[in-house]
């Protein structure tokens, strides 16, 4: 009933930049925290950003100042807006959202299938 879709990965060499996209859609009643991760192969999952309900930011150190995460509530979107791409950035990047889903009390988190980053030259 709930479905978190991506979109925006793909193929950029350093120094460039890329928008990736999730929307949530289905049964929703809220979506509070939504979150971006990411994980390269023999890797452990790093979160990337997160968001909170009322638009509170927080990054890896690794991102800050090149990565920006936003939401659109209307669209239950949460957006990740890559800048000055590194070979390191390299990954699937995943989103994450806490959904509470119409007619029901308890909070799910869901996750999006993943897309394909990828920076070389």
């Amino acid at each position: 009933q709930v479905q978190l879709v991506e979109s925006g990965g793909g193929l950029v060499q350093p120094g460039g930049s890329l928008r990736l996209s999730c929307a949530g859609s289905g049964n929703i009643f809220s979506i509070y925290a939504m979150s971006w991760y990411r994980q390269a192969p023999g890797k452990q999952r790093e979160l990337v950003a997160t968001i909170s309900s009322v638009s509170t930011t927080n990054y890896a150190d690794s991102v800050k100042g090149r990565f920006t995460i936003s939401r659109d509530n209307a669209k239950n979107t949460v957006y990740l807006q890559m800048n000055s791409l590194k070979p390191g950035d390299t990954a699937v990047y995943k989103c994450n959202a806490a959904i509470r889903r119409r007619g029901e009390t308890m909070i799910v988190h869901y996750w999006g299938q993943g897309t394909q980053v990828t920076v070389s030259s």
